[in-house]
């Protein structure tokens, strides 16, 4: 069974966000835990999946961005996800046996989908982690406008 207080910070979440990762062996078999799925359905936060810039050999060979989509939907269940991010930028000499992740026309017909430049320049397989923490606090914010705190609560808070 799930954790109950992993239930209860999904169901008060403002932002829920699955991926990147291993498909198979790190975002699939979390979201298998009994509840977890629910919960992240149930929730009122805006959920967004991150897709792999790249997949991985012998376990995601020749997925695009929707067949990612279809495994977990196929375990999990179908409108888990409000946003679908996906890397654009495919320049860059990729391992052996490894390829881009496209964002395809079967995402677009399902999901909100949301393409950015998110690659490490110098590992092009990886995510860029201040490119791809930008596009979420961008895109969250796009939706509920940025936190502001009020002058008359930091003097309250100062005395």
């Amino acid at each position: 069974m799930a954790y109950p207080p992993a239930i209860q910070a999904l169901l008060s979440a403002d932002l829920i966000i699955v991926g990147p990762g291993s498909l198979f062996t790190s975002i699939l078999p979390n979201l298998l835990v009994p509840d977890i799925g629910a919960a992240i359905k149930a929730s009122r936060a805006l959920k967004v999946f991150i897709t792999n810039v790249a997949t991985q050999p012998g376990e995601t060979d020749s997925f695009n961005c929707s067949d990612h989509l279809q495994v977990l939907e196929r375990h999990v269940g179908y409108n888990l996800f409000d946003l679908v991010v996906c890397n654009c930028r495919k320049e860059g000499t990729l391992p052996a046996d490894v390829n881009w992740i496209e964002n395809d026309s079967g995402v677009l017909e399902r999901y909100q989908s949301y393409s950015a430049d998110l690659i490490d320049v110098e590992q092009p397989w990886r995510h860029d982690s201040l490119k791809l923490a930008k596009v979420i606090m961008d895109l969250f914010y796009e939706r509920t406008g940025p936190l502001a705190v009020h002058e008359d609560f930091m003097i309250e808070r100062a005395r």
